[in-house]
């Protein structure tokens, strides 16, 4: 490599360096977002753990208002994917929830 390739990989790897720890931290509207995707994914049967791995990163911090309203967005989505709905929330699954596993497996936790 000559030293233009090296310095300008060294410059790229600073700078995703750099965003990612100027990353916005979750919010709580994302956190409880995740919890109803988990809820979905439970209910649904489907692997839920990059779901739970991003909820428990995210969680540090949170009110108990807002960790007690998260079990609640958990328990009504696992009922609701028992029911009618299944279809609809297969597809919000494999669409905006795959966001929070995804993040989860890069060790991002913002939304």
């Amino acid at each position: 490599m000559n030293g233009a390739a090296v310095s300008l990989a060294s410059l790229t790897l600073a700078s995703a360096a750099s965003l990612a720890i100027a990353a916005p931290a979750a919010t709580d509207v994302d956190y409880l977002k995740a919890s109803r995707c988990r809820g979905i994914a439970v209910g649904l049967g489907a692997d839920a753990s990059g779901i739970a791995s991003y909820l428990k990163h995210a969680a540090g911090g949170r009110s108990p208002a807002v960790l007690a309203r998260a079990d609640e967005e958990f328990d009504r989505a696992k009922r609701e994917a028992r029911g009618d709905a299944r279809e609809r929330l297969r597809v919000e699954l494999s669409g905006p929830c795959a966001a929070y596993a995804a993040a989860a497996s890069v060790g991002d936790v913002s939304g």
